[in-house]
């Protein structure tokens, strides 16, 4: 099997950070690309950062450069954004939906995109609509295969303090224990098991549209190198 390279977005973040560690740590990559707005503070031979402006359409682009996989982890909070929707969507469709654009013009095969539970473009909630709507524009581009991971609650660690999450998830894992059936899909994740999961994922699915709810993030999780 020969080895892919890979472009990821949000490396900064929670998940993103994680899954880099473990694609540079893959054999079955020979090069990641992280694109970044700020460089980051590591360094490794398969690792190449590219530092732009998103807003940049042409650098963006460049940036992207040829390949085989995107992976996009992009994502903010109201509170980061200042309660500004404008920025929020800049942040969270903008750059997933560029990406996807640039990456299928530079002959990209493979999309891989952490989404949010429950997300639907047809709803009232501003981010469970924009979540929609990224998903369904990710899927208009000629990607042999896309992935679309929708975590409920995720577990791990952050460097920004998230009180209400915190006490989420305090309390999750115990309620997660009487989530069965059609339930199950809400229950909380460690951001470990969705970044081995992205990491597997483009060699099981090589084909098709994938939505990956809990079961199947845990399942992709597992899956042997």
């Amino acid at each position: 099997m020969q080895a892919k390279t890979a472009v990821l977005l949000g490396a900064t973040g929670l998940t993103g950070n994680h899954l880099l560690q473990l694609l540079l740590a893959d054999d079955r990559y020979e090069k990641v690309r992280a694109i970044v707005r700020k460089p980051l503070q590591q360094s490794h031979s398969k690792l190449e950062v590219k530092v732009i402006d998103f807003k940049n359409e042409q650098a963006f682009k460049e940036a992207i450069g040829s390949g085989d996989i995107i992976f996009c982890c992009i994502g903010t909070t109201m509170k980061n954004v200042k309660g500004d929707k404008t920025l929020y969507r800049q942040i969270d469709y903008d750059i997933a939906v560029n990406a996807a654009k640039y990456g299928s013009e530079n002959g990209f095969t493979q999309y891989l995109l952490i989404s949010a539970i429950g997300s639907n473009a047809g709803s009232s909630n501003f981010y469970v609509r924009l979540k929609g709507e990224v998903e369904h524009a990710i899927q208009t581009f000629p990607y042999r295969s896309i992935d679309i991971f929708r975590p409920s609650l995720l577990m791990g660690d952050r460097k920004e303090k998230r009180i209400a999450e915190k006490i989420f998830q305090g309390i999750m894992p115990v309620f997660s224990l009487l989530m069965i059936g059609g339930m199950q899909q809400y229950k909380p994740i460690h951001i470990t098991l969705l970044a081995k999961a992205m990491c597997n994922a483009p060699f099981v699915n090589e084909t098709g549209v994938h939505i990956e709810v809990y079961k199947d993030i845990l399942k992709l999780a597992n899956q042997q190198a």
